[in-house]
């Protein structure tokens, strides 16, 4: 799989990140990565502790799901996919909102927006 960080060939500022971030098009970015982050965290959250919560506060894991492997041992391997499949949700989202974020900066340097 390729590398998908990008690493800027010139590290000097190309832009005027003020005007950029006061740009609507980059609070609509914004707005957007709030609308899939916060839902994705707090699912994050809640799943991951609800296991160690139900083990020290109740016994309903505890029963047999397939012959002697317990809904505990389920449940903690379902963690596992779970964080693999929002790694990959994350990854194919952060892309988009890269190539959107770059768009928005050739937007303003093609206004002519000199840095600062």
């Amino acid at each position: 799989m390729d590398n998908l960080a990008k690493v800027p060939k010139d590290p000097k500022p190309t832009h005027n990140y003020q005007k950029v971030a006061k740009s609507e098009e980059f609070k609509g970015l914004m707005k957007a990565k709030k609308r899939f982050l916060v839902p994705t965290v707090l699912f994050f959250l809640v799943f991951y502790f609800t296991l160690p919560i139900l083990t020290s506060f109740t016994t309903v894991l505890e029963s047999p799901a397939i012959g002697a492997i317990t809904w505990t041992w389920v449940y903690a391997f379902a963690q596992f996919i779970m964080t693999w499949v929002l790694c990959m949700l994350y990854v194919r989202k952060a892309t988009k909102y890269d190539e959107t974020a770059e768009d928005i900066i050739a937007k303003h340097k093609k206004q002519g927006d000199q840095p600062l």
